[in-house]
């Protein structure tokens, strides 16, 4: 099931979900660790060429997540989940999604506006260009200290998201963080509540 069905996630979406929260787990620990001043400096320069390569490939892959949760069906949330509970599912998925986009975006400006032109390679295979942004060290602090609040906005969203989805799976044994492992499970419960209609419309 690649699509998303009316109660259930397709494989596209939950591959999606899982690439982009990796990575972004990823590059948020990398931003720490190649920010060191004690670092050889030849091997703070490939962390930061990593950095962006992986910062890139989180932009793709968001932006193709936008397009895939514009275009595609979403399934209703689970059954027991109040309006107040759906509303802000919806809201922080939004956000994330928004977020996944615009950290990389801010990163790209960031590598765009410095004074030092570093070319951003990208895993060492071709040059990614600059965006056409005016290069100054006023700019380029802009938009560091922008890239960095958003990577510490989206860290501190995606701890709430995950403790929810923690939250609903231990304590209130729902579906909300089952269907975003695999579609057999959900495929399941498909299964037993259209059998289960089934049988109820023979009793009538």
């Amino acid at each position: 099931m690649l699509q998303n069905s009316k109660s259930a996630f397709g494989w596209v979406t939950i591959i999606l979900h899982w690439l982009i929260a990796v990575s972004i787990l990823g590059l948020l620990a990398l931003g720490f660790v190649m920010r060191r001043l004690s670092l050889d400096p030849s091997l703070q320069f490939s962390l930061y060429q990593w950095h962006k390569s992986f910062g890139f490939t989180v932009l793709a892959l968001a932006a193709l997540r936008a397009a895939w949760h514009v275009l595609d069906r979403q399934p209703e949330a689970p059954a027991g989940l109040s309006l107040l509970e759906r509303r802000a599912a919806r809201t922080t998925h939004a956000i994330l999604i928004g977020l996944t986009i615009a950290v990389p975006l801010a990163g790209w400006a960031v590598a765009s506006t410095s004074t030092l032109n570093i070319p951003s390679f990208y895993f060492d295979w071709f040059v990614i260009p600059h965006l056409p942004m005016a290069k100054s060290e006023a700019a380029e602090s802009l938009w560091m200290s922008t890239h960095a609040i958003l990577a510490y906005a989206t860290l501190g969203l995606v701890a709430l998201h995950a403790m929810a989805a923690l939250y609903h799976h231990l304590v209130r044994h729902d579906e909300v963080l089952v269907r975003m492992l695999s579609t057999r499970q959900q495929r399941r419960g498909e299964f037993e509540k259209t059998k289960g209609s089934q049988v109820t419309a023979k009793r009538k």
